[in-house]
């Protein structure tokens, strides 16, 4: 902390001033000036004669990137006190993008009438691990001569196809210009105890095994460094690394009516050391296998509408699933996209304490670690801070390089998996409540509201593992969350009860103008998202919130019978 006398306090404070920005940019600078990798190098000279080389083509490129994605990583499963899987690995996969027209009109521009336009499937290429700059080099020129070529060839259809159809709706460009960007950072190295930490996966999974109609007991462990090199025409240079440690802890059961009853346990870190401590993960898997067997026996849920409670975990997902995904950018773009929210900037769509989220800068939340954080997306811009909604409102959509009407640029959340092409994705997605109350408050709102729609019980969503929802034309728009672990809340005050077989269905506009209250807790859900530019490992984070209607549908079961046979006598001893 800074301190300084009230005595020439105006050169006083300048000198601060100047001290704390060169502070501040020494900070940035420290990475800046980390030593770059051949793999830079060679990315960088092939740059350049490309653009030089290409420029006396009939439709030379106007934009060219490459992005090199170097992983290398460990993975162990335990199943049941045992070692079934064991596995490492170092993978490098190039991208190329090669762009051919201008700004406003190229080649990636959507020719309507067809399906699948905004999305990527994978096309990275494989190259050499070895950091020799001539073999990189070779690998770069193959794959550029690839997508130039292809390019050139979609930018002619883009014309043409331009030509035969009604004006867009969108008047946006192809492509926004943004400030070239350099930042290099050391590359970290993966370090795990592989020994111990397979000890403790044996441990952990051997917990399964004290309820012998469990089936399924895994323990997984992947810890892996993301080395992400990124180059462009337009001058961006970039080397970041990041380590990502992920354990994951799963139970599977069945009724007698065949049911699958999964529940799981995520934990994620940036370091092995900051995952929880063996005692704690003990406790959750134990509480898990108690869970099972009650899920095994409990009643099965009938269609249900009416008052519930998310958990602050399951909140996240929802909103996730039913908000996130409807206000990414090159949706809004999409002509086979529903656009939910396009019509929307400037109107009321939560209520008034409720903002929205999405900060990639941001590593910790109430304690845990966030998957969604990174210093620069896949684009090569620096990740912002989005306030997608603020007092209720909704504001913006988070956009990639690819321009729509009502946003011009990128705020730094084109994603993608390596071997994809980048589109608009979320990152860490954060609810916040102006205004709450302790959770045993919204449980008594939640039995009033009940008690005022003539319901007997309300429901309590705990977990949920995900979900899916619709975003085009051609179908109806909701969406289907899918809950792990939920219990009625009796209006008259009895126990809760714990039911199965619950799917959450709705769509979105609706639901969320029947979100009443929160919760003053904090849930966090750390995953990997899943949709057209591949997987991406993203957060979501919430109050639990109460909602005074929702609709809840029977979930599909498996028609198969439990295993005919009983636990092998065996396996118990042996573990």
């Amino acid at each position: 902390m800074l301190h300084f006398s009230h005595r020439n306090s105006r050169s006083t404070f300048a000198i601060i001033l100047v001290i704390a920005l060169q502070c501040l940019f020494a900070g940035y600078n420290l990475f800046a000036q980390a030593k770059q990798s051949p793999v830079i190098e060679a990315m960088k000279a092939e740059m350049q004669r490309t653009m030089t080389e290409l420029k006396t083509e009939p439709n030379p490129p106007y934009f060219v990137s490459y992005a090199i994605t170097e992983t290398q990583y460990v993975t162990l499963t335990a199943s049941f006190g045992k070692i079934v899987m064991e596995d490492s690995n170092r993978v490098r996969t190039l991208d190329v993008e090669v762009r051919v027209g201008n700004y406003d009109l190229d080649n990636k521009r959507q020719i309507r009438g067809t399906n699948f336009e905004m999305g990527g499937f994978s096309r990275g290429t494989s190259i050499p691990l070895d950091d020799d700059v001539a073999a990189i080099r070779t690998a770069i020129w193959a794959a550029t001569d690839r997508q130039y070529k292809a390019a050139a060839e979609r930018y002619l259809k883009v014309v043409s196809n331009r030509a035969v159809k009604v004006k867009e709706e969108d008047s946006s460009g192809d492509f926004s210009k943004e400030k070239p960007s350099v930042f290099s950072e050391p590359l970290q190295k993966l370090t795990l105890n592989t020994d111990a930490w397979r000890e403790r996966l044996r441990r952990l999974s051997a917990l399964f095994v004290s309820d012998t109609k469990i089936y399924t007991g895994d323990v997984y462990l992947r810890a892996e460094v993301i080395h992400r090199y990124f180059v462009n025409s337009e001058g961006t240079t970039i080397q970041t690394s990041d380590p990502y440690v992920r354990l994951f802890a799963q139970g599977r059961t069945k009724a007698d009516d065949g049911m699958s009853l999964p529940l799981f346990r995520s934990y994620f870190a940036f370091t092995a050391d900051s995952l929880p401590n063996e005692e704690i993960m003990r406790k959750e898997i134990t509480e898990m296998t108690t869970l099972l067997a009650k899920l095994r026996t409990a009643p099965l849920m009938e269609t249900y509408s009416g008052p519930a409670i998310l958990s602050g975990e399951a909140a996240g997902v929802f909103f996730h699933e039913i908000f996130g995904h409807r206000i990414e950018g090159h949706r809004q773009k999409d002509v086979n996209s529903s656009q939910t929210f396009k019509n929307l900037v400037g109107e009321r769509i939560l209520p008034e304490f409720i903002d929205v989220v999405f900060d990639p800068a941001e590593r910790l939340l109430a304690g845990q670690n966030l998957a969604g954080y990174f210093k620069f997306d896949d684009e090569g811009v620096a990740g912002q801070k989005v306030i997608t909604v603020k007092n209720g409102v909704f504001r913006e959509f988070l956009m990639s390089r690819a321009p729509i009407d009502q946003m011009p640029n990128s705020n730094g959340h084109g994603r993608r998996q390596a071997g994809f092409s980048v589109v608009a994705r979320q990152s860490n997605l954060m609810v916040k409540a102006a205004k709450t109350v302790p959770f045993d408050t919204l449980r008594t709102l939640l039995r009033a509201e009940c008690k005022r729609q003539g319901k007997e019980y309300g429901l309590y969503f705990v977990e949920i593992q995900g979900g899916f929802t619709f975003t085009n034309r051609t179908m109806p728009n909701a969406f289907n969350v899918l809950p792990l672990l939920v219990y009625k809340i009796f209006t008259d005050g009895r126990p809760d009860e714990i039911v199965r077989g619950v799917d959450l269905i709705g769509t979105p506009l609706t639901t969320f103008k029947q979100i009443t209250a929160a919760a003053d807790d904090m849930g966090v859900f750390n995953g990997v998202c899943g949709a057209e530019s591949g997987g991406v490992p993203v957060s979501a984070s919430s109050p639990s919130l109460l909602v005074n209607v929702i609709e809840a549908q029977k979930k599909a079961k498996s028609q198969a019978k439990p295993p005919i046979l009983s636990f092998p006598e065996d396996a118990k001893k042996t573990n």
